[in-house]
């Protein structure tokens, strides 16, 4: 078990160096990084989103875009590993992640092993703005329940536990519907039991959700404003069963309903986070550019009330976020994440005359990497000019 870490956090914390072996289209690479700025160009396919799923998963135990490790092990390889050294004041962390084929991905710090993977969530903050983030706007609910989550876990531990046991009392009472709804019989004590333990869990869930979403607001809309040059106004909305009933009055009124179903219907994995702009849902009314500018806000306005929650400034990974954007939108974007209020930040993109030029107007320290299939090379730092 790892001690404790919370009194050991400082507001400032920087990843100085990255390891990958057998990572995805990285063989071997060792890569030194800037405290502020680093960027990643290169064409679409060569492996610049892959740097940034790494560090991802050294804050977060695992990818951005897959719960299945295996598959991003090189082709041919047995395994990965990526190795970190994570900076904040004097003082430096050597984080590892090592996975192997048809075996139990082993997470440590400073060498000891972590027993709960989740034991090292909010340690090293992280926020990822990416494409595929564009579910948030266009699928289904659980993208945005996972928002949250991703949110609220980074910075509330408790929150993480209390979710991972609402999710497995929630399991067991689904297999005991199945169960009596394929044997016609049933036993409602029995799932009464696991009842009486989701209750205080789905209203701490219910309650912590809806203070992170009535605090958030004021922060997203102020970003949006931002990038938008108040064009457009924007709003969120938690909605829940629990807005209105407690989970005891919701288990029993759907009842009978769940044991027709074989599952629980109501609950707070049923909730959603709505998204409006002009009154309208941003995935009816909005426009590819304005759904983009959408998610930057809501990740910008993410990195913000974690580092206000947590007392410490995440990373900041911004893939291929300035495809179509105007250059007016580019700079102002830029222009906010070179503030003080960010720490540091990994960007890629495709243009290298674009960023070049736009990291000219900032006034801060970066580094430039070339990037070809797996190969880096440091080829312009503000340190060397």
């Amino acid at each position: 078990m790892v001690e404790d870490w919370k009194t050991e956090r400082l507001e400032d914390m920087y990843l100085s160096r990255l390891i990958l072996t057998n990572f995805k289209n990285y063989t071997e690479s060792d890569l030194g990084f800037s405290d502020h700025i680093n960027c990643f160009i290169g064409d679409n396919g060569v492996g610049k989103t892959n740097i940034l799923d790494s560090i991802h998963y050294l804050s977060l135990t695992k990818s951005y875009f897959s719960n299945i490790d295996s598959i991003n092990i090189m082709h041919g390889q047995d395994y990965f590993l990526i190795k970190g050294r994570f900076v904040d004041d004097n003082n430096s962390y050597e984080v590892y992640c090592g996975f192997q084929r048809d075996k139990r991905k082993v997470f440590k710090l400073n060498s000891k092993e972590y027993s709960r993977l989740s034991d090292h969530i909010g340690r090293y903050p992280v926020v990822m703005i990416s494409p595929a983030d564009s579910g948030i706007i266009t699928e289904g609910s659980e993208e945005r329940r996972k928002f949250m989550n991703g949110v609220i876990s980074q910075y509330d531990r408790a929150y993480l536990d209390t979710v991972m046991r609402y999710n497995k009392a929630l399991k067991n009472r689904n297999i005991l519907l199945k169960q009596y709804g394929s044997n016609g019989n049933q036993d409602r004590e029995m799932i009464q039991l696991w009842e009486s333990q989701m209750i205080p869990l789905a209203e701490t869930i219910h309650q912590t959700r809806d203070i992170f979403i009535k605090e958030l607001i004021p922060v997203f809309q102020e970003y949006y404003s931002h990038i938008s040059d108040n064009r457009e106004k924007v709003e969120l909305e938690y909605r829940s069963q629990l807005n209105d009933v407690s989970m005891k009055s919701l288990f029993e009124k759907t009842y009978e309903k769940d044991r027709i179903l074989q599952y629980t219907s109501a609950g707070p994995h049923r909730d959603d986070m709505l998204l409006y702009m002009d009154g309208y849902r941003i995935r009816d009314l909005g426009s590819q550019g304005q759904q983009k500018s959408y998610l930057v806000a809501l990740k910008l306005a993410k990195f913000e009330y974690i580092s206000n929650k947590g007392g410490i400034k995440p990373i900041l990974l911004m893939d291929d976020i300035f495809d179509k954007f105007d250059s007016g939108r580019v700079r102002q974007i830029m222009k906010l994440v070179s503030e003080n209020r960010f720490g540091q930040i990994f960007i890629t993109d495709t243009n290298q005359e674009r960023l070049k030029l736009i990291l000219s107007e900032i006034d801060i320290d970066y580094k430039l990497f070339k990037i070809n299939h797996g190969v880096e090379e440091v080829i312009s730092s503000e340190k060397d000019n």
